[in-house]
């Protein structure tokens, strides 16, 4: 078995990708800074070297250098997030197999790894460097950000039902995961499911399975999808969803451990955590009686709030050039950048559909731009309406048109701003929805 050396300094990170790659097969020590990798490096036999450029107590290239060589001589590949060229020069002029740009395609890694392991480490210089990230491992540098994967790192070991709280599009399946990939469990299925799809009728056989000729179809008996992830995690997104009588079954299952197959009297034990997500206020629901009380508090042992895309604007520059790389990769293309005019509007923009919506608008504007550089042009025009300020009119000589006028071009000015949501519309304006509902009346606007 291959035995691998990773030094990274971002704990959860390194967490992540340790896990990982002994999913993979390899056998993998880490640690956290230059002086505990000197010691390892001294004391075990190590195959290849995963080593963070910049570590708390130095440079990771000082720890693998001696007069420009690589001391010991093994495979090394430096992980770092400064995507510049003088950074890439000085990595490559060091002797080492590769560099790999955060954040981190697994995938890749593992290509990498296995060309470094068969070409003994020697690096070759006419080989094209990774240029597309996918998703995972994307963290951004925000206090919010922070928080979040703080909270994952925490909750991760345990074995404690954690509920994901958040607005569509900000990543909760991806938490998930990650706080699986920290976990125990990390070895076993993943299960994800999306409650909204369902259908009320064969929700229960999907979760729980069912036994032949259980309703009109069952012809044969079937596995649910709960028992599939015995001894691993269930990820239940849009949980709110989930029928009354489900939920009775799903409450059996986290108090006596087991589950009932439809049309089956026997029962079958299941070793499963369970991680919810919604991005409705359950506390509602209870209230309206379509989700009981009860098995929301056995679903919200923790809480982990996502923020929105709107809240992280010192992430969104880090997003906006992760998606482009993901768009260049899918789409042939080669943009580079964007013009000072789109992260303005970025900046400005609501973002209601989070990161799911911002990875939407990058694929869009990189398939439009032929170049290297994205401007505003390829950007969805609601995008550029919902930027602007609104403005007045210029004066007219009747003051009460003018008036009426200026009125009707600012609602109208709000409702494109705010996608025609009325409430965010009328609070913009400083007037209740009553009254907006009345000017649009008046005015005729649809």
């Amino acid at each position: 078995m291959v035995k691998i050396l990773l030094i990274e300094d971002d704990k959860t990170f390194a967490k992540i990708l340790q896990s990982f790659l002994i999913r993979k097969g390899f056998e993998v020590d880490a640690c956290h800074d230059l002086k505990s990798g000197a010691e390892l490096l001294k004391s075990g036999e190590y195959q290849l070297l995963l080593l963070d450029y910049r570590l708390p107590d130095g440079i990771g290239l000082d720890l693998i250098t001696v007069n420009g060589e690589i001391v010991p001589p093994m495979p090394t590949i430096v992980i770092t997030s400064f995507n510049d060229v003088r950074t890439a020069v000085k990595l490559m002029q060091s002797g080492i197999f590769e560099y790999i740009i955060k954040p981190v395609n697994p995938e890749e890694l593992i290509l990498v790894i296995d060309q470094a392991l068969s070409d003994n480490g020697k690096p070759d210089p006419g080989k094209k460097r990774p240029h597309h990230f996918p998703e995972e491992f994307i963290q951004g540098i925000s206090s919010g950000s922070t928080r979040l994967y703080e909270h994952v790192a925490l909750v991760a070991p345990t074995d404690m039902s954690v509920m994901i709280v958040g607005e569509s599009g900000t990543g909760k399946e991806h938490i998930a995961r990650s706080i699986h990939d920290l976990s125990k469990r990390s070895e076993k299925p993943f299960v994800a499911i999306d409650c909204g799809v369902l259908s009320r009728e064969l929700a229960a056989s999907e979760l729980f399975g069912h036994v032949k000729g259980a309703f009109t179809g069952a012809t044969h008996d079937k596995k649910g999808l709960l028992e599939s992830a015995d001894g691993g995690t269930v990820f239940l997104d849009e949980i709110g969803n989930l029928g009354y009588d489900v939920q009775v079954k799903l409450l059996r299952m986290l108090q006596e451990r087991t589950i009932q197959p439809v049309g089956s009297n026997k029962t079958i034990h299941v070793n499963i955590r369970l991680i919810t997500a919604t991005n409705e206020d359950l506390m509602n629901a209870i209230s309206r009686g379509t989700f009981r009380e009860d098995i929301y508090h056995r679903i919200n042992e923790f809480k982990i709030q996502t923020p929105p895309l709107r809240d992280r604007s010192e992430d969104l520059e880090l997003f906006v050039k992760h998606f482009i790389g993901l768009a260049n990769a899918e789409l042939d293309r080669n943009v580079k950048s964007v013009t000072p005019e789109v992260m303005t509007i970025f900046h400005a923009y609501d973002w209601p559909g989070n990161l799911r919506e911002l990875k939407n608008v990058i694929k869009r504007m990189v398939l439009l731009t032929p170049g290297s550089t994205a401007d505003a042009a390829s950007l969805p025009t609601e995008m550029s309406l919902a930027s602007r300020p609104l403005r007045l009119v210029p004066s007219s000589e009747d003051l009460k048109l003018n008036q009426e006028h200026t009125e009707k071009e600012l609602i109208t000015q709000a409702l494109e701003k705010t996608r025609y949501n009325k409430s965010k519309a009328a609070l913009l304006l400083n007037i209740d929805r009553k009254t907006l509902y009345s000017k649009m009346e008046r005015y005729g606007i649809r």
